[in-house]
């Protein structure tokens, strides 16, 4: 068989020459659909393009017309002439590797489009620039009805549109996105309840994906849900004194070099139900543990452990609940963190894992003891202590064993009774050999939490009762002074839950 060699030829300017082989538009589009975003996932997407155009303001709104229902995205920014929001209308106009603004939370020239594309069939925006406007808009319809699957971006609204454009046309500067035939959302089945608990469950990402951009604590914006406030959620309960917080720390070297931060919360009886429940977050306590990675203060990752650890990567269990650590990227790392066109996911590079693995183990192992030991800090007291527990564990031959602590206040008082003494120690070791601790694991694993005890929550008069007794017999029997005794209450659980009773507690009372 004849063999023929094979050359590629060039064009005039010394360029491979080949076929020009575009993408069809109505294939690629419905391809682009499929990306995975959520209706929070994709409005939070828009949001970082309002922040990167300047923009104070932000107005989402959300409008129930059945199939009809529409949502818009406004903000103040400062706007795009006509050129500018062609190129920005353009599907990767703008190549990812291009060097950004340490303010530009873009990187694809994907997520207008994109994230717009996964919810509606009809894309417009409107864009005002020095007092003048211009207006694009896609249509998923008008490209599926071209057999030659041409791009095709229309001028302008259409008609039925532009009543939902109009409230914007006054302001100089500015641009609107505006979202109809919400196929994605609007589905078969689908009733203005569910509409309302998509506008809560976009409230909550928000909140949460920008709570740096609304909390004041540097340059943010307004938001706001169909004309309401969106407040921020702060996953690391900074301004709780509870909170265990490590100093600020670089991690990496040169042009890895990274900010991080540790945070350990409180333990669930240091806060009241509601607090508690809003620290939870979105996905609950267990599941919002781990390290939240932000790229120019915009929360990329709410808790993952990165696929960290020895062995086999940590899981998200129960004891470690409490651990929370921030990670603070530049968006010059993006190729290095693999960070994804939903900016979603990062994976760190492999030569910052055994820094952060190490500061993870740290946040870990603290986080483990305030929630199985409940450490206290007390202003009261001057200094950190731990709380003296009323159970101990710790590893047998047989397994581990569980063992009331016979120097517990409460506890000695009795077995120190002569009456009662011998009485108290047997029902002691009754109990201790008859935990039901597969039972307490199972319902703690079922429930999402621990076991709440009477004496978490509000006192009531039986916690008082109890809380005198032993005061008085710490006083009158033990001999400590009324000070001395208080101290001793607040480092004791479970009276270390009720501080002002203890500190409450009368100084007058006498010793015998």
């Amino acid at each position: 068989m004849e063999s023929r060699r094979l050359t590629m030829q060039q064009n005039s300017k010394g360029r491979p020459q080949g076929r020009n082989a575009p993408p069809r538009a109505d294939a690629m589009v419905e391809a682009l659909r499929g990306l995975g975003y959520t209706t929070a996932t994709a409005l939070a997407d828009l949001v970082d393009n309002s922040i990167s155009a300047g923009a104070s303001q932000v107005e989402i709104g959300f409008n129930w017309y059945g199939v009809d229902s529409w949502i818009s995205i406004a903000d103040d920014g400062r706007g795009m002439n006509d050129a500018e929001l062609f190129s920005a209308m353009r599907l990767g106009d703008r190549n990812p590797l291009d060097a950004r603004g340490a303010s530009d939370l873009g990187r694809f020239g994907l997520g207008l489009k994109t994230a717009s594309f996964s919810q509606a069939r009809r894309l417009t925006v409107l864009s005002i620039k020095d007092g003048q406007s211009s207006c694009l808009r896609w249509d998923l319809d008008v490209l599926a009805s071209d057999p030659d699957g041409e791009w095709h971006l229309l001028d302008g609204p259409e008609s039925s549109s532009e009543p939902r454009l109009v409230t914007h046309t006054a302001q100089s500067s500015g641009t609107v996105v505006l979202w109809e035939q919400l196929d994605r959302i609007v589905t078969e089945g689908f009733t203005s309840r569910h509409f309302l608990d998509l506008i809560d469950d976009v409230e909550r990402h928000l909140a949460m994906i920008f709570h740096r951009y609304l909390d004041g604590s540097g340059p943010g914006i307004e938001l706001r849900l169909n004309g309401k406030a969106v407040r921020p959620w702060d996953p690391f309960l900074s301004s709780n004194p509870a909170t265990w917080r490590s100093p600020e720390s670089s991690v990496g070297e040169g042009g890895l070099r990274i900010t991080s931060q540790a945070f350990v919360l409180p333990h669930k009886d240091r806060l009241n139900d509601k607090a508690y429940a809003e620290a939870g977050g979105i996905e609950g306590w267990s599941s919002q543990q781990g390290f939240y990675i932000y790229r120019g203060r915009r929360l990329l990752v709410a808790g993952s452990w990165l696929g960290l650890g020895r062995g086999r990567s940590w899981s998200k269990d129960e004891a470690h609940r409490l651990a929370r650590i921030r990670l603070d990227l530049p968006n010059d790392l993006d190729a290095q963190w693999k960070i994804d066109i939903r900016k979603s996911s990062a994976h760190p590079p492999a030569a910052l894992r055994d820094q952060l693995y190490r500061l993870a183990e740290d946040a870990r192992d603290r986080a483990r003891k305030v929630f199985l030991h409940r450490a206290h800090s007390n202003s009261s007291l001057g200094r950190r202590d731990e709380v003296v527990p009323v159970w101990q564990s710790r590893e047998t031959v047989t397994g581990r064993r569980y063992r009331v602590d016979r120097t517990h206040a409460a506890v000695k008082e009795l077995l120190d009774d002569a009456a009662y003494g011998t009485k108290v120690e047997a029902m002691l070791r009754v109990l201790e050999e008859t935990i039901p601790v597969q039972r307490i694991w199972l319902e703690a694993a079922e429930g999402g939490e621990h076991a709440k005890g009477g004496f978490t929550g509000e006192p009531d008069d039986s916690v008082r009762e109890v809380l005198n007794v032993i005061y008085r017999s710490l006083v009158e029997k033990k001999g400590m002074s009324p000070s001395m005794a208080k101290r001793q209450l607040l480092r004791t659980e479970p009276f270390d839950l009720h501080s002002e009773l203890v500190k409450n507690l009368p100084d007058n009372i006498s010793k015998d």
